[in-house]
């Protein structure tokens, strides 16, 4: 594999989960995610998790940042999963990512209109030349933390773009490719869907993907 960090050599590369987590060092992982009304209605696309079975590796947000910007970078990742030390299971982890808003803030927010519906892709995307640095989308956003996240290298928003625009994979992404977090979860808590979840408070976003195995762990299956 090709050193994602080296500027000299960055170039499309293929992840495999034994890839990755190989050269990650990481086992575990999680991550959730959105849904988008100004679609057609036949084209939309959501992330969903199961929090139980997160384990807060921080995989998916190593392989989000690696196949977009060739490096293995939390800050960078349009996937933040956040642990509260005092908090207790499973409400000690919060995942947040871009929920693909029917009505997004986001996207109205924008002065500049640098967020739209990309034609090809069908999802919303981060326009980065038109992009001023305002954050109006960070700061606009009603979930928190914000599901725009600040590229703080190339001083623009970005946000999930369900892995429509990977330069550093080479695999076909968007509503009808892969999706990083969903491929690289090493506990299958991450899934696809293309129906619309509920949209107030965690609606259909967080769902139970948890079998019998699961409860001979000691997880609660419903």
């Amino acid at each position: 594999m090709s050193d994602p960090g080296n500027p000299s050599t960055k170039k499309a590369v293929a992840i495999t989960r034994r890839d990755f987590l190989k050269y990650s060092g990481l086992t575990l992982v999680s991550v959730s995610a959105a849904g988008c009304g100004i679609f057609p209605k036949n084209k939309v696309g959501y992330l969903l998790v199961d929090m139980k079975k997160c384990q807060g590796c921080m995989s998916c947000m190593l392989a989000c940042s690696l196949v977009h910007h060739g490096v293995e970078n939390p800050s960078l990742s349009r996937i933040q999963v956040l642990q509260n030390p005092q908090g207790s299971f499973p409400d000690d982890l919060i995942i947040s990512q871009c929920r693909q808003c029917v009505d997004p803030a986001c996207v109205k927010s924008c002065p500049v209109g640098a967020l739209k519906l990309d034609p090809l892709y069908k999802v919303i995307t981060v326009n980065e030349k038109k992009c001023i640095g305002c954050k109006s989308c960070i700061t606009a956003c009603p979930y928190k933390p914000g599901r725009a996240i600040w590229n703080f290298e190339d001083n623009n928003s970005q946000k999930c773009d369900l892995c429509a625009k990977t330069p550093y994979w080479n695999e076909k992404g968007g509503l009808d490719g892969k999706k990083a977090c969903v491929e690289i979860c090493p506990l299958d808590a991450i899934i696809f869907t293309t129906e619309t979840p509920v949209q107030e408070g965690d609606g259909g976003y967080s769902v139970n993907l948890r079998g019998e195995e699961w409860a001979r762990l000691g997880y609660a299956t419903d």
